[in-house]
């Protein structure tokens, strides 16, 4: 197991503890320049803790800018805000979409085509039925389950790109697009980023990691990646700099009852927990739309199938991904930046 040597870069630099519901959090030997002080913004947001942190002389006006922008985005998206485009949609089935909200619809209905249906906004029906909305957490039996799964088929959202205008063909679907947001929203933080003449910083959306450029020294950022080991912080240090690092767990959002422990994410085909053999799955790539949806999507897939999907993609993304046997399987592309004390599988890429 990992030695606790790193030190968690929230703690380091900010002097705060960040609690929630984190997924990746990042990780370093030695801190940044001490000859220049980062600028930070520290908020809640989009069901979790977040920070901004970037350095330059611009700094605090971009994290400034950047938390103005998270906030916008989180008012258009969220499903309890009885102002938000997606409450408006969830409550009539239709609806015009603002320009971001309808990219991260097209980009969902996209991932939902590619990843055979695996990444589905429209799975909130059944995340309801499971109470991990409210946090009024059951178990829905059978019958239940069975009903409203004829809800989460995202084929039947119609979304026109030119008249921004989105329908549901079956009454009472409900779509959420927190599974994508997030990513969305850093990838956004680093435009803003680059707007102010910032060419170090990060973003931490309660957990998900981007990276703007390098640290100030020059040297990579280290990241530490989540596994979901009650005795384990984390599984591995990716060193890493302009790129998007976020895992997805059953260890985010859970619940037991019985004896038994069920997990938030749910498998579109069943209704259930996904049982797929994974304790988390890690995207690294430089879009952070993509590597949030597909961190997700991956888990559900299971090892074999998530490994023939990079196959398809290689070219898009890496992945890390820590199964049940507690070994860890890496995609080629970040294989001499990965450190871990656990077994690594090295996957390599077609040679076609």
């Amino acid at each position: 197991m990992l030695n606790k040597k790193y030190f968690i870069l929230p703690f380091l630099i900010l002097g705060v503890v960040l609690s929630g519901c984190g997924t990746v959090e990042e990780a370093v030997t030695n801190p940044p320049s001490v000859s220049e002080e980062p600028a930070s913004r520290e908020f809640f947001a989009m069901d979790t803790y977040m920070t901004i942190t970037a350095y330059g002389e611009h700094g605090q006006e971009a994290a400034d800018a950047a938390a103005e922008e998270i906030n916008r985005l989180d008012q258009l998206i969220s499903i309890g805000n009885p102002d938000s485009e997606i409450y408006h949609v969830n409550a009539s089935g239709s609806g015009e979409l603002s320009a971001p909200v309808g990219y991260l619809v097209e980009r969902s209905l996209a991932l939902y085509e590619s990843t055979g249906g695996l990444f589905d906004i429209a799975i909130f029906p059944v995340m309801e039925e499971w109470g991990f909305p409210t946090q009024e957490y059951r178990v829905p039996d059978e019958t239940e389950i069975l009903q409203t799964l004829p809800l989460t088929d995202a084929s039947k959202i119609k979304y026109d790109v030119q008249s921004a205008q989105i329908s549901f063909e079956t009454e009472q679907m409900k779509i959420d697009l927190g599974g994508i947001t997030k990513g969305y929203a850093s990838a956004e933080v680093m435009e803003i980023f680059r707007r102010y003449g910032v060419e170090s910083g990060l973003v931490s959306l309660g957990g998900n990691v981007q990276l703007c450029g390098s640290r100030t020294d020059g040297s990579p950022w280290r990241v530490a990646i989540q596994g979901a080991l009650e005795d384990a912080d984390y599984i591995g240090i990716l060193s890493a700099s302009d790129t998007a690092v976020i895992t997805s767990g059953g260890y985010e959002r859970y619940f037991e009852e019985n004896g038994k422990t069920y997990h938030h994410i749910i498998d579109p085909r069943t209704g259930y927990p996904a049982e797929s053999g994974l304790l988390s799955v890690t995207i690294v790539s430089e879009d952070g739309t993509l590597a949030d949806a597909l961190s997700t999507a991956l888990f559900i897939m299971g090892r074999d199938e998530a490994i023939n999907y990079w196959h398809q993609h290689e070219q898009e993304f890496d992945f890390i991904l820590f199964d049940e046997k507690e070994e860890v399987t890496i995609s080629e592309g970040i294989a001499g930046a990965f450190e871990s004390e656990y077994p690594v599988h090295i996957i390599q890429r077609d040679q076609g």
